[in-house]
């Protein structure tokens, strides 16, 4: 697997991301064209298909935010398991997620400061990415 950085760290799922979403709105449009010009005799199925369509695309979006929210308490234990690893006392508590999410990227040497500088600094998930110099991979996010 390629060595990831700032630049190439996000992950994207083709299929999932460009193709399903892509799959899912357009059937969606079409079972809303198909109700619009349904007649007394085919509403009641152009109806199922609208709300089953829409049942789909929530199930879609609620399976992603679900798989986010556990990653994410998952990585709230892991950096906070490893600060006290570090340091003897567990996070800050005014670090937000988006932070402590954003800190996992940073190497052991460079971790404590920075988390310092991110409470005291406020700084941005983008910005303590920026300032990360010994990029720490994460090759087994959702």
């Amino acid at each position: 697997m390629k060595e990831q950085n700032f630049k190439n760290h996000p992950r994207f799922v083709p299929l999932y991301h460009y193709v399903a979403s892509t799959l899912i709105l357009a059937i969606l449009v079409g079972s809303l064209v198909n109700l619009y010009h349904s007649t007394e005799a085919t509403i009641y199925s152009a109806s199922l298909i609208t709300a089953l369509t829409i049942v789909a695309a929530l199930n879609w979006a609620f399976l992603r935010v679900f798989a986010l929210k556990a990653q994410d308490r998952a990585i709230r234990a892991e950096e906070n398991f490893r600060h006290f690893i570090l340091t003897g006392k567990p996070h800050d508590s005014k670090l937000r997620m988006s932070q402590i999410i954003a800190l996992r990227f940073a190497s052991d040497d460079e971790f404590v400061a920075l988390s310092q500088r991110a409470v005291n600094e406020n700084l941005s998930n983008s910005a303590i990415k920026k300032e990360i110099k010994n990029w720490r991979g994460d090759y087994h996010r959702a």
